[in-house]
């Protein structure tokens, strides 16, 4: 090691140039990233390593031969199942194969990320751990994002915020008044909730943009909205009161953002038209009537997270069919009420 100010050589162990006294400066060297752990899938590295091992053992023909390949995980990975069974999943789906019929690696990368999200339906942590696993064994340069680390550092950093306020700055019925005649409208930035019927038969109403700063919903705050297509909710929030989009019969698509614990009492009764409705792992439970007559609603993943779902929360829904994870609370739910379900591999996620 050399000195920066004065370029004497020196054990890397000193804290002080023996020469000239300068402070050593330190340099930590960049984490492996063969060493870190996929959010949600904590035997990434351990996964990686037998992955090695079944190279090393049985060559790099292996990559071409899927059946042994899938066969040699049942023997080196036996007790991580949901990653044996997402990898021979895509092994047996060819990705390894495309990936390797690109000659530019990060176009390939891209690829994969593309089929593993929308073509499999499944979450993007589930796509960086099959990445990082693939461009592992392959020697290609890989940069996930979602680590383990990270979440549980940023999960700390919330814990030392302020707590939030709702009712900080609410956008009120006679604010609301001024749009009445619009079909397209954007809460200002700095509104942190929607009150109570705001927008309550608001006729013209079409599209709606809510600000960064909103965390609640209030009560019938869009009920009756009949012409209401487009409502995109921004990660801040976090409360959707009962009844908020009741009878908003053209809306069609939505996405509950990750926050949300409870789709309350009819809070999409009777949205006729709604095909799309996308529930986070955060929700633990669906009140009365909550999903009530929404007749185009045809398939809907429900999270293993919800523990409470009312009888009639998805009464004269005669054309959906339930997806959930096998045995879980949602499963039994569907089998006790008589609703059509699905059940899929417990593990992986699935988009509605």
């Amino acid at each position: 090691m050399r000195c920066e100010k004065c370029n004497a050589e020196f054990s890397p162990d000193l804290m002080f140039c023996p020469e000239c006294g300068a402070p050593v400066q330190k340099i930590e060297p960049k984490k492996d990233n063969s060493e870190r752990n996929i959010e949600g899938f904590e035997n990434t590295v351990a996964v990686k390593k037998e992955l090695k091992n079944i190279m090393a053992l049985h060559g790099d023909g292996i990559i071409h031969d899927t059946e042994k390949f899938v066969a040699l995980l049942n023997d080196y990975i036996p007790e991580y199942e949901k990653e044996r069974r997402l990898l021979k999943t895509m092994l047996t789906a060819g990705l390894l194969e495309d990936m390797l019929g690109d000659v530019n690696q990060q176009i390939a990368i891209t690829k994969a990320e593309q089929f593993i999200t929308e073509d499999m339906f499944l979450a993007k942590s589930a796509a960086e751990f099959v990445i990082s696993c693939f461009t592992h064994i392959l020697g290609w340069d890989y940069e996930a994002t979602m680590y383990e680390e990270e979440k549980k550092a940023a999960e700390e950093e919330k814990k030392k915020t302020s707590p939030i306020i709702v009712d900080a700055k609410i956008f009120k019925k006679i604010e609301a008044a001024k749009y009445r005649m619009r079909g397209n409208i954007a809460i200002p930035e700095g509104y942190t909730k929607v009150d109570n019927f705001c927008f309550d038969g608001f006729g013209f109403l079409r599209s709606v943009e809510l600000p960064q700063s909103m965390i609640a919903i209030g009560e019938y705050a869009f009920s009756e909205c009949k012409r209401l297509k487009v409502i995109d909710f921004p990660p801040s929030i976090k409360i959707i009161k009962q009844g908020a989009f009741n009878q908003c019969t053209k809306l069609t698509m939505l996405k509950i953002p990750d926050g949300i614990l409870e789709i309350e009492d009819v809070t999409f009764q009777f949205c006729k038209s709604l095909e799309i409705i996308d529930i986070p792992p955060t929700v633990s439970s669906i009140g009365a009537m909550a999903f009530a007559g929404c007749e185009s609603l045809r398939k809907l993943f429900l999270p293993d997270s919800i523990k409470f779902i009312d009888e009639n929360a998805f009464a004269y829904c005669d054309a959906l069919t339930i997806r959930c994870y096998e045995n879980s609370y949602v499963h039994k739910y569907c089998l006790e009420n008589g609703l059509k379900v699905e059940t899929v591999s417990r593990g992986l996620f699935f988009k509605a």
